[in-house]
């Protein structure tokens, strides 16, 4: 008998909980660190980013209004598929960022009790960062976050899960929806990621994932006027790309998460600095006895 042949994987865009093809009909070969073929990725063009845009701001109502508890459980509903994809995770993650299985399970580990420690900020973030203000008259007088919207993530290039979940993670509990862009060279635990978001209790459009270079897209979504915020951690130490990309922001005055000098150490606290950056305040004056 002769030798089976493998079977090469094509993986598609994960937008409004689906998985189309590229709008351009493009892919692209992903390797791993020395070089050896994994799969083929979709090549995502500016069309599937308008695409994307679209569908989180249809799914924005119906995750913004979701009670904190309910996010807080579906959050962790993902966490604990993440959990049973384990050894999925371990292998792409390891193949992806050139890591030995132990230090590939202690990756895989940490993300997902990065995003366990971020579900169960869904329902406190409130009463941390909120505040009933004291004021002279009949009035109560309460200050309480919101989501900011439709939230653009570029996600980190090196760190292509624990890194990913780093900045997803805290786009979501907030209420806000996401696109995200993958990493270009390591984009196979994002793409896990997807299925598992598919699968999981996420609505459809909540967070959506696309791969291919970040230069394509990022531009795109950084000047489209449903885009509230943008995150450029993708973007790391390319001072010259994220100038443009803020100066494209500022067409609708998003908010904007700058890019680092250099990629993080994302196994440090990650603290509430990423929730807060996409949560804006409402103060409400109620009268007394009404």
């Amino acid at each position: 008998m002769s030798e089976r042949l493998a079977v090469k994987k094509t993986y598609k865009l994960y937008i409004g909980g689906k998985f189309p093809r590229s709008e351009s009909g493009r892919s692209y070969q992903v390797t791993d660190s020395k070089g050896r073929f994994l799969a083929n990725a979709a090549w995502a063009s500016r069309k599937d980013a308008r695409d994307a845009v679209a569908a989180a701001r249809k799914a924005f109502p119906g995750w913004s209004e979701a009670t904190a508890h309910n996010r807080g459980q579906v959050l962790y509903r993902v966490a604990e598929m993440m959990e049973g994809r384990r050894a999925q995770f371990v292998d792409e993650v390891g193949s992806s960022e050139g890591l030995g299985r132990s230090r590939a399970e202690k990756v895989v580990d940490e993300a997902i009790d990065r995003w366990v420690w971020y579900a169960g900020w869904s329902d406190k973030i409130a009463q941390v960062v909120g505040s009933s203000n004291p004021v002279a008259g009949p009035y109560f007088d309460f200050s309480v976050p919101e989501p900011t919207g439709v939230v653009a993530v570029l996600a980190p290039q090196r760190s292509s899960l624990l890194g990913l979940v780093s900045v997803l993670a805290p786009v979501l509990v907030g209420g806000n929806t996401a696109v995200v862009t993958s990493s270009y060279e390591r984009p196979l635990p994002a793409i896990a990621l997807g299925e598992v978001l598919a699968t999981s209790d996420v609505p459809g459009g909540v967070a959506n994932i696309l791969t291919g270079r970040v230069g394509d897209t990022a531009p795109t979504l950084a000047s489209h006027m449903d885009v509230n915020a943008i995150d450029l951690a993708g973007v790391a130490g390319d001072d010259e790309h994220a100038v443009q990309l803020e100066l494209a922001a500022t067409e609708n005055l998003k908010r904007v998460v700058r890019a680092p000098a250099k990629e993080p150490d994302w196994t440090a606290e990650p603290g509430l600095g990423r929730i807060t950056s996409f949560l804006e305040t409402k103060t409400v004056w109620h009268p007394v006895g009404i």
